[in-house]
């Protein structure tokens, strides 16, 4: 397809607008987390990092981020393993409601938040709750494992798919076990969908709040949950933007890293 020079440069302009208004909200947060003016009056007319050591002193801030890792973890592990696991049998084999199970994995991580926290809290309370087990740090890391499991899914399929059985079966060929095959050539073939899917699944669960709010149980505060909350209070919003600023940081460096080591097939947004 060709396109015209003013084209190419209204494709252009629009592009440059889109990532404006997608980053400039972004870039302000990283701005104001170094602002001196404690009601972040702008332009900021001194710029200072007091703001970074309050937060690091803030004990609450200190325990969220460590729930949100604990949190993060738990789900990317169970993601890993659930998400491999079906990823192997939908490629390698053919069965009944095959397409039916890959929609449904896939499904979860396209529902809004809210329908998936109220079923996850439903399903809780007539479920687990009666077999003695409460809400806490696992319920969390359960509905997280709920959307992470698609980012693993989507990745270690498409590796399948692009690499296909050739290798294996001539692994099979020399002699090699079923056990030799897989830890020689079938896992280091996956190996970087795997990391990729893992990186993005620890991104998605480490920001989420809506799912959170409804399966957190009496106690379990992560870090997005600490900055809703501490938003509006006197005082604390030069901490909140900085707790802000390093979430932003830290969601995005998972997702660059996935994007490097899997290429095109990495991404999988949450909506």
């Amino acid at each position: 397809m060709t396109l015209s020079g003013w084209s190419r440069w209204l494709l252009r302009a629009v592009m440059v607008i889109g990532l404006l208004f997608i980053y400039v909200p972004i870039l302000l947060v990283l701005v104001n987390s170094f602002n001196g003016d404690r009601t972040f009056g702008w332009p900021p007319h001194d710029f200072t990092a007091r703001w970074w050591s309050a937060a690091w002193a803030n004990a609450g801030a200190r325990q969220a981020l460590l729930a949100s890792v604990r949190a993060g973890f738990g789900a990317t592990a169970i993601a890993l393993v659930l998400g491999s696991m079906v990823a192997f049998a939908v490629h390698r084999f053919k069965f009944f409601g095959r397409d039916t199970v890959s929609l449904l994995i896939v499904l979860p991580i396209a529902l809004p938040g809210i329908v998936t926290g109220i079923a996850l809290d439903s399903a809780w309370r007539s479920v687990i709750a009666p077999l003695g087990v409460g809400k806490g740090l696992f319920s969390v890391i359960v509905g997280h494992a709920t959307f992470c499991v698609v980012t693993v899914y989507n990745n270690v399929l498409a590796r399948l798919r692009r690499t296909g059985t050739s290798l294996e079966e001539a692994s099979a060929d020399l002699g090699a076990s079923p056990g030799q095959t897989f830890r020689y050539v079938t896992f280091p073939t996956i190996r970087s969908a795997l990391l990729a899917g893992g990186l993005l699944a620890f991104a998605l669960s480490f920001d989420e709040i809506i799912v959170t709010t409804f399966t957190a149980g009496p106690g379990i505060t992560t870090l997005p949950i600490w900055i809703f909350n501490n938003l509006f209070r006197p005082n604390q919003a030069p901490v909140v933007n900085v707790v802000a600023a390093a979430l932003i940081v830290l969601s995005v460096l998972p997702v660059w890293l996935a994007q490097r080591l899997a290429g095109p097939a990495a991404g999988v947004s949450r909506t």
